[in-house]
């Protein structure tokens, strides 16, 4: 970035026009290597759902949602469940290991953050790199794009908690599949941190209100990036432990040369 320049994103963004729903953005519009775009009201990603208004119920019905995943674990789906809306099916697929998602470790990992204004940068490198190593997070994926293999019409909805981690890694995987290059899957990726401005301002906000320290702080928004070095964390991984993502999508996602194709028949232009 230029400086004195605003950063600019190469990739356009298709947000949806709600008001209750975390960084919501239809992956409708990239184009794949044969020059296909996506299909719009397809393929939507989200962060958290919990606080959904009656309004923005109406619109994902509207716009086609007919299936609703929830890539959270046990803990915070009780404690921020999802809502029920007509003719939208609700799916658990949690997509975290419980190394990465235990509670009463990261309580431990949050007395650091005094201290330590990097921590979690380290923490969350780690769990990038925790969820590809993961058979189970392996399983999900490979489910989820199963799944997608079987919606002839409307929209899937894939969501975590700020739609930006573990949705991101499923985005990831998922336009690949479909043709679309890495670094506009990487700016895609990187776009949540303009989408999710305010959000974070007054996530910081509430934090120094509190009488949190800079260097708490400064974990807090660690924790609330997208950043390359988690991206990157993900890739070299695939890259040095399996040989490259196409490898790592065949063996270990397991998922089929038919099921690629059958993806860019359901979610691509013809």
């Amino acid at each position: 970035m230029t400086s004195g320049q605003p950063w600019i994103i190469s990739v356009m963004l298709n947000l949806l026009p709600t008001t209750s729903i975390l960084n919501p953005r239809d992956l409708g519009g990239y184009t794949s290597a044969d020059g296909r775009r996506i299909r719009s009201h397809r393929l939507v990603r989200t962060g958290t759902l919990a606080h959904i208004s009656e309004q923005d119920k109406k619109f994902l019905a509207d716009y086609g949602v007919h299936t609703i995943i929830d890539l959270r674990y046990e803990r915070e789906r009780q404690a921020a469940p999802d809502p029920v809306i007509d003719g939208i099916d609700n799916l658990s697929y949690p997509l975290s290991s419980p190394d990465t998602t235990d509670i009463d470790k990261m309580k431990q990992l949050l007395g650091s953050f005094d201290t330590s204004p990097c921590a979690a940068l380290h923490i969350m490198r780690q769990n990038y790199i925790d969820h590809i190593l993961s058979e189970h997070d392996q399983q999900i994926i490979r489910d989820i794009v199963t799944l997608l293999c079987e919606s002839e019409s409307g929209a899937i909805l894939w969501h975590c908690t700020e739609g930006k981690d573990r949705t991101g890694l499923v985005a990831l995987f998922v336009l690949y599949l479909l043709g679309v290059d890495l670094e506009t899957i990487r700016q895609d990726y990187l776009a949540t941190n303009v989408v999710l401005t305010d959000y974070r301002a007054q996530q910081d906000k509430r934090c120094a209100q509190a009488g949190k320290n800079f260097s708490y702080r400064a974990n807090i928004r660690i924790l609330s990036n997208a950043d390359d070095i988690y991206l990157d964390a993900a890739l070299f991984t695939i890259e040095q432990q399996f040989g490259g993502i196409d490898q790592y999508i065949t063996h270990n996602l397991g998922i089929t040369d038919g099921q690629r194709d059958r993806l860019r028949e359901l979610y691509l232009e013809p």
